[in-house]
């Protein structure tokens, strides 16, 4: 999985999000404590709420945000006020997202995730960098017993990374963001490709990564869906769509070959955002994309849908722009008055939550 020279990219990580990062070959940060942070709770303090948070996610008056060092914070009303709440494990957690009222994931570095079933009180971890491993190991194994040349190489790659890792019983690659469908179906995805799939609401997970056309395994930054339709975004103009006949994401062509942070789908819909302030969308899948002229130069890291259907934009700078009707162009509402912003939801028709690198927060909005 760790095999070639990486470009610069932004890892959506409450420590390094919105900063470029080289990375060489076959070296994701070795920590020889991995294991220990995978069996560490988080430690408590009254100043939670005050750090780096690089994640957020709210359903109705509930938010939760997620941050370095396993940190789980907790909001009933509206994001006024938060409370640390237990965490299971020390990893920084990267990405959190609410399947229903009482349903959560957060994922994160060590290739953890973590799930809460009673709206964000308690957290159980379902996966860690040992239990994927394992479940790789397994499946690819067994495919490339069978004669699967694609196993057999994914096998062959995931092999030499962990051989070169501080910690050989983990997999040395981050979940960066979630998604779930109504329906049970989700999608886990992170650094090198990696991509697990379950069916039945997380029960059982899939490895995937041979079912992308993703063959020099770039970073996947960002999965999303909406009906029907499932999309996953990632480093170098990367856009892949669901092919459900086939049961595989298959490549979409865009006008960018710059890194893509997050996708936005509603109905049919698309935009796709990401590095210096580049955005596109289409209208459908055979409309042509249109450059979405943002006027700025700095990361795109989250997308807003306010109660009037406004759609916005933000820039890890600070940055809130909305984006006109006709997808051409946006609207400066804010310039930058956040620091680090590192994910955001609407909380009410003219506020917005921020995640950000000096902690949890919220921005009213110009009229």
């Amino acid at each position: 999985m760790l095999k070639r020279p990486r470009p610069i990219f932004l890892f959506a990580t409450c420590l390094l999000v919105g900063a470029a990062l080289a990375v060489g070959a076959g070296s994701l940060p070795k920590r020889a404590s991995l294991p220990d942070l995978l069996d560490t709770p988080t430690q408590t303090s009254d100043f939670a709420s005050k750090g780096a948070t690089s994640g957020i996610a709210r359903r109705g008056e509930r938010l939760i945000a997620v941050g370095p060092r396993g940190l789980i914070l907790l909001s009933n009303d509206g994001a006024k006020q938060w409370k640390q709440v237990p965490s299971p494990i020390s990893s920084d957690l990267v990405s959190v997202k609410f399947v229903d009222a009482n349903t959560a994931w957060a994922v994160g570095h060590d290739a953890v995730a973590l799930r809460t079933t009673d709206g964000g009180a308690t957290w159980q971890k379902v996966l860690d960098g040992r239990s994927v491993l394992t479940l790789l190991r397994e499946t690819y194994s067994a495919r490339a017993k069978m004669g699967d040349a694609a196993a057999e190489s994914l096998l062959r790659e995931i092999e030499r990374s962990t051989a070169q890792s501080a910690t050989p019983d983990v997999l040395p690659a981050p979940f960066l963001d979630v998604w779930f469908a109504d329906n049970g179906e989700g999608y886990l995805v992170g650094a090198f490709g990696l991509v697990l799939h379950t069916n039945d609401g997380g029960k059982r997970w899939e490895p995937w990564m041979d079912r992308l056309e993703n063959e020099r395994q770039f970073h996947l930054y960002g999965v999303t869906g909406e009906g029907a339709q499932r999309y996953i975004v990632g480093e170098q103009g990367l856009l892949l769509q669901l092919d459900a006949a086939a049961n595989r994401f298959v490549k979409v062509n865009t006008p960018y070959n710059g890194t893509f942070f997050g996708a936005d789908v509603r109905g049919e819909r698309l935009l796709v955002y990401g590095l210096r302030g580049n955005a596109f969308a289409r209208l459908n899948a055979d409309a042509p994309w249109n450059k979405i002229e943002t006027g700025i130069d700095a990361n795109l890291v989250a997308s807003v849908t306010l109660p009037d259907d406004r759609l916005l934009l933000l820039s890890q700078s600070g940055h809130v722009l909305a984006v006109a009707a006709d997808l051409s162009r946006s609207v400066v509402l804010k310039t930058g008055a956040s620091a680090d912003v590192l994910g955001a939801v609407a909380v009410g028709p003219k506020s917005i939550a921020l995640a950000r690198v000096n902690g949890v927060g919220t921005l009213a909005l110009e009229p």
